[in-house]
């Protein structure tokens, strides 16, 4: 293992949770709560910052983004690509949960859910936005933040680093062209200058800035990368928190009106998450892979690089839209 992959894949073991790092879901529940209750009480501000974009990108949002992931993928080693063929069989199965089963169960699931089954009860002017959302949700996977599931399950750390720098990898390329295709068969008008911005401004741009970042730090050696990743990682959690709260005061008038969309919503996105992480850890045991490796790996394929679906969302359907609520 190179220098660099072994810094990389002790950070990603890492030591013990804080008290604030296990106890994230609390704060994620009081930022929605405190989100939905700002957006009630102070609309004009919000409105004013929804205002805040160029290019419909907003602002405040994007720079929350980025302030999120770049610390994370500061943490990803595209060197770790040379490890790949040390685990080819879990890695095999993770690019086929993560770029063959996902997006396209998503986008069966979400015509069942969303157009068929649960129609009635739906405004009938978001449906096609609606499943769009569900749609950007599962093309794309979660990248830096399995490092964290992957110390909680008990993961291999080199095995990790090496299916995280291919899936942002592949995702540069393919994060496009798969929505485009899967919005085009369920008769979705696909704006594709606005769609590859958000992949240039949410993935292109936030991995070069990262990986210069990346290798300034090493160059001062591992100790003062580790140090660096001691600082800037709760910037990482803080961002995330306060992304909440500004999406849920942007959404909190149509969670409060529509309390019975969010529940809809959530079954087929439950159904995948359950069915992905089943099919990933099911099919590693099945051709030989450890739980270190099988673990990881389905936990890769029932997460999603959430912030990049509600930025493009946000971008091609605007704050109001069913898109940005599924998201």
């Amino acid at each position: 293992m190179s220098a660099q992959c072994e810094v990389t894949a002790k950070q990603a073991a890492g030591a013990p949770m804080s008290v604030f790092e296990r106890y994230l879901t609390l704060w994620v529940a009081i930022c929605i709560v405190v989100g939905i209750a700002l957006g009630q009480w102070l609309p004009g501000v919000f409105q004013a910052v929804a205002r805040l974009e160029v290019a419909q990108v907003n602002l405040p949002v994007g720079l929350l983004i980025w302030v999120m992931i770049i610390p994370m993928l500061v943490k990803v080693d595209f060197g770790a690509l040379g490890q790949v063929r040390q685990h080819l069989r879990g890695m095999g199965v993770t690019l086929f949960v993560n770029w063959l089963v996902k997006p396209f169960s998503m986008a069966l699931l979400a015509w069942l859910f969303v157009r068929q089954l649960f129609a009635p009860w739906l405004p009938a002017e978001q449906l096609d936005s609606y499943v769009a959302g569900l749609i950007l949700l599962a093309a794309a996977p979660c990248t830096a933040m399995v490092f964290v599931w992957s110390r909680l399950s008990g993961g291999d750390p080199l095995f990790t680093l090496s299916q995280v720098a291919l899936n942002d990898t592949i995702m540069v390329f393919a994060f496009a062209p798969i929505v485009g295709f899967l919005l085009g068969l369920s008769a979705i008008t696909v704006p594709w200058d606005t769609l590859l911005v958000s992949v240039g401004l949410y993935i292109v741009v936030p991995v070069i800035l990262a990986q210069v970042w990346r290798r300034r730090l090493l160059a001062r050696g591992p100790e003062a990368f580790d140090a660096a990743m001691q600082r800037i990682g709760p910037w990482s959690i803080a961002a995330l928190l306060a992304t909440l709260v500004l999406l849920f005061a942007f959404q909190g008038e149509q969670i409060l009106r529509q309390p019975l969309v969010i529940a809809l919503l959530a079954v087929p996105i439950l159904i995948q998450v359950a069915f992905n992480a089943g099919l990933a850890y099911g099919l590693n045991r099945w051709v030989g892979e450890s739980h270190a490796v099988a673990c990881p790996s389905a936990l890769i394929g029932a997460s999603n690089f959430f912030e990049l679906a509600v930025a493009a969302a946000i971008s091609l359907f605007g704050f109001d839209s069913g898109a940005a609520l599924a998201t």
